[in-house]
């Protein structure tokens, strides 16, 4: 696979066929529970009938006609999307990164136009993570993501440590285009952001005349048990990016915006050939119509409190913190031990699990996942990590 595709990713060498909820089946027919969910993407599982159905009749229709024209599938989109979401207007790309470029643009345009050349600076948080394009790179608070080789970097981004509100005095001025705030930091950790400090952070921000951007690219869409987590920080953003999870699958992002940040694009300004197309709009409104259903965003809430709840009664030394919001779950451990040994033996053990940095597991499980899925799973985990061979391999 290697010499085919060259493996940027460090994958794993398991080949899945397909799944079922959050369980996945390998070519050898061997079954492992899925807490990755393709990375926060799969939010309604593998093989979700709804949206089977929706893709195969949408295929058979039209897939894609290019954004010189308008689809019924994708205007019935838009209007769900930002019906849910309290937005005025928005952007669909391919991706997270391509919603966050969309972003930076939107607010860098903004910031000509309401003070010239000089205010373009964007403000990230320490820790963040916006993608993987050279600008999102550069918004993205870790150095671990600024080799020297990709150099040199787009200029007019600093950063600002989260929950800090000392930093808050001197962080923003007439320079100022935006402040993004990642709601939680995936990448750097699944850290949490204070509610109290988003909100002064972002009065902070528009008393010196920028905009407030969420990335909810991992957040979003029902991750957290509201469907933005902005929503719980309540920081009410201008702009909030998406994808992920926000087509259950199939490629798509998005850039909503309202308020001053509202009218900003004009044609020509950010353009996508894929972006939107009929396909990915079909799939993105059973998800929609699916975390806006009556009930379903508090089970997510739920079943989140059940994972961390039983993660903590655990009497495993070298677990220092468990915490997160929703499904989106951050498992903290001691130097003794390496997140990604402990990823590997799970695989072994039929379980995916995701890592954030060296000593951080992510769980990001389907939103359907069910009660027995994650008992299956948390067995695994357990004994993987009650046993030596976890502790010698890190």
């Amino acid at each position: 696979m290697e010499k085919k595709i060259v493996n940027n990713y460090g994958s794993f060498d398991v080949v899945f066929t397909h799944g079922k909820g959050a369980t996945l089946t390998d070519v050898n027919g061997r079954k492992y529970i899925d807490f990755v969910g393709g990375i926060g993407v799969n939010c309604l599982g593998h093989g979700y009938k709804p949206l089977v159905k929706a893709i195969r009749k949408q295929a058979s229709a039209e897939i894609h006609i290019s954004n010189y024209y308008l689809s019924d599938t994708g205007l019935a989109f838009a209007d769900e999307l930002l019906s849910a979401t309290g937005f005025q207007g928005g952007y669909f790309g391919n991706s997270g990164a391509e919603a966050n470029e969309a972003a930076i643009k939107l607010v860098r345009k903004f910031g000509w136009l309401n003070g010239g050349s000089k205010r373009h600076v964007i403000v990230t948080l320490e820790n963040s993570f916006h993608g993987r394009t050279i600008a999102t790179l550069s918004a993205t608070g870790q150095d671990r993501f600024h080799p020297d080789c990709f150099a040199p970097y787009p200029e007019g981004f600093r950063t600002i440590p989260a929950n800090d509100f000392e930093s808050l005095k001197t962080a923003f001025d007439d320079t100022t285009a935006a402040l993004f705030i990642e709601c939680v930091q995936g990448e750097g950790g699944v850290n949490l952001v204070d509610a109290e400090w988003a909100k002064a952070a972002a009065e902070a921000a528009r008393a010196a005349g920028a905009l407030v951007v969420a990335d909810e690219v991992q957040t979003g869409m029902g991750r957290t048990g509201t469907l933005l987590a902005s929503e719980q920080l309540g920081f009410e953003p201008e702009i909030v990016t998406l994808a992920k999870g926000i087509a259950g699958g199939v490629p798509m992002g998005a850039c909503l915006f309202r308020g001053k940040a509202y009218g900003i694009f004009a044609a020509g300004d950010h353009q996508s050939t894929f972006g939107g197309n009929p396909l990915a709009c079909a799939a993105g409104r059973v998800v929609i119509r699916t975390l806006t259903s009556p009930g379903f965003l508090d089970q997510v809430k739920e079943k989140g409190e059940r994972i961390r709840t039983t993660i903590a009664s655990w009497k495993v030394p070298f677990i220092t913190d468990v915490r997160g919001k929703g499904l989106m779950i951050g498992i903290d451990m001691n130097d003794t031990i390496k997140a990604a040994a402990v990823q590997k033996i799970c695989l072994q053990d039929g379980l995916c699990i995701s890592t954030a940095g060296t000593n951080t597991l992510r769980f990001l499980p389907p939103l359907v996942i069910t009660d027995r899925e994650i008992d299956a799973g948390l067995k695994i985990m357990k004994r993987v990590l009650e046993e030596k061979t976890v502790q010698t391999a890190g």
